[in-house]
């Protein structure tokens, strides 16, 4: 029998005994610790109340904290709540009512912030004692650290009971979307789905409990959630995360010796940067998307040429990926690979409605989310259960897919659709790795002007940047216009992407 909930993966993974599963920076996790803690948070949590279907939030960032908090949550059948540390007070809020929280469970402070002061600014009123919030009725309890929890000292004959109650199609997690098109909103995933899901996709890219996993990716995002911390979990691999400055990030990347590696490579340019970064021995990595920190042997020789990979909130993880970690023939150029195990996909065309070799990704299957919470079917599925994702894909005859932007994002210039990943792409290729980000901006004469930010001080040689793009894109597709902004002016929103409303009406102004 597989192990398809998180009990019955703390089970299978306690002859691991003493091995590390969780290193941040200089806290460590063994399996054999997150289990015993883990069954200590949850005494304390059914005691407090909770129980199988219980909504718990959870304020942390990447931590041994946050595993703990996570398994005790999930273990016994409770619905765990990952938010952004990023989150505005105002935010917080809205979730917490929406999604009907009963508990939260906090840090005590993540970068800087006060979880307390935060808190307080929600509730109207200090966190401690009886909580009584119009605003948000269902809140019963708020914790700040797990410690406080893990030292309750509750029997452990209530925790193991509660795990062997739970199921396959009990919900384990809602993670909330980043909100950039509407507040966000809950995606319901189980924790069989989780499971399954993650443990094809182990095979797929080879995570075995040999490896070590380098990721950079936040777990309160379904990145770092699924893809790094639930598939190590699994594995029974170790996985490695940092918030430190560049050189001590380096010196736990040379002391934890990462086999692997997986996230957002353009975080790591400030440790290729590091003035000790050339003396450094990486050899061990050998397979990942951190390619600026990666040896040159197993670098790409253009990360156009690597498969891509779509992951998305809806689908619990990564839905479109490749199998090969080799360069790519030139004609396969910014492939995103095929479907995974579990999720079935329709490419469709917004104007016939037609299945085509363009169109918006359309998707559905067992990987697929349950809905989003209060709202699981209404808006959510069409009448035959594709969820309609936004996305622009094209498919090859091979079945490879290809990202074209979202259907909001479009560029529609002079009756001509422009995607702005196919400019940015090209503009970060002429321009030797420099981020650069397209978007339409309203043009009385074409409906709208391709435009293009490129992040930093340095100047913009116009004629030439143009001459050089005339040469890799049709006329229409080059940029009209040309701005630099620092990093420091690009609206975002709470998740810590890019806000490419505002963004756009910045360009306007300009």
């Amino acid at each position: 029998m597989s192990a398809d909930t998180i009990a019955q993966v703390l089970e299978a993974q306690a002859a691991l005994s003493d091995k590390v599963f969780v290193v941040i920076d200089d806290d460590r996790l063994t399996y054999a610790g997150a289990e015993e803690r883990s069954r200590r948070l949850a005494a304390a949590l059914i005691t407090a109340g909770a129980g199988r279907g219980s909504r718990v939030a959870m304020l942390m960032g990447n931590s041994t904290e946050f595993a703990v908090t996570f398994l005790g949550i999930t273990r016994i059948g409770a619905v765990a709540l990952p938010f952004s540390t990023m989150s505005t007070p105002h935010e917080l809020a809205g979730m917490l009512a929406r999604a009907d929280c009963e508990y939260l469970i906090a840090a005590k402070g993540y970068r800087g912030r006060d979880f307390r002061e935060v808190m307080t600014e929600v509730l109207g009123q200090g966190p401690d004692g009886r909580l009584m919030v119009p605003a948000i009725p269902t809140l019963r309890c708020v914790w700040f650290g797990a410690d406080s929890l893990e030292g309750a000292g509750a029997p452990d004959a209530p925790v193991l009971a509660a795990d062997a109650q739970v199921t396959p199609a009990d919900t384990m997690v809602l993670v909330h979307t980043s909100g950039s098109t509407s507040a966000p909103k809950g995606v319901i995933h189980t924790h069989g789905q989780m499971m399954r899901n993650m443990r094809r996709q182990n095979t797929t890219r080879r995570y075995t409990a040999g490896e070590v996993l380098f990721a950079n990716a936040p777990w309160f995002w379904v990145g770092g959630l699924a893809y790094s911390f639930l598939a190590t979990l699994i594995a029974g691999a170790r996985l490695v995360c940092s918030s430190a400055r560049p050189a001590e990030m380096l010196d736990l990347i040379e002391r934890e010796r990462p086999t692997m590696t997986n996230g957002i490579a353009t975080t790591t340019l400030a440790l290729e940067q590091d003035p000790s970064f050339a003396a450094r021995d990486l050899s061990f990595m050998r397979r990942g998307n951190l390619y600026p920190i990666m040896p040159p042997e197993v670098r790409p020789r253009d990360p156009e040429l690597r498969h891509n990979l779509l992951g998305m909130t809806e689908t619990g993880s990564v839905c479109i990926v490749g199998e090969s970690e080799d360069d790519l023939p030139e004609s396969m150029r910014g492939s995103y690979g095929k479907p995974v195990e579990g999720v079935d996909i329709r490419i469709v065309d917004p104007e016939t409605g037609q299945n085509g070799p363009e169109g918006e990704l359309w998707l559905r299957g067992p990987n697929v989310m349950q809905g989003y919470y209060g709202r699981e079917r209404l808006d959510t599925f069409d009448e035959e259960g594709w969820y309609h994702s936004g996305d622009m894909f094209s498919i090859d005859a091979q079945g490879y897919c290809y990202f074209k932007g979202r259907t909001g994002d479009i560029i529609r210039t002079n009756g001509a659709q422009v995607s702005p990943r196919e400019v940015e792409g090209v503009l970060s290729d002429v321009t030797g790795g420099r981020t650069a980000i397209v978007v339409g901006v309203p043009d009385p004469a074409r409906g709208q002007s391709v435009t293009a930010i490129l992040v930093g001080s340095d100047p913009v040689d116009e004629a030439w940047l143009t001459a050089a793009l005339r040469e890799r894109l049709s006329a229409y597709k080059v940029p009209r216009r040309f701005l630099t902004m620092e990093e420091s002016e690009l609206p975002t929103l709470s998740s810590g992407k890019i806000d490419l409303k505002k963004l756009a009406g910045l360009a306007s102004g300009r």
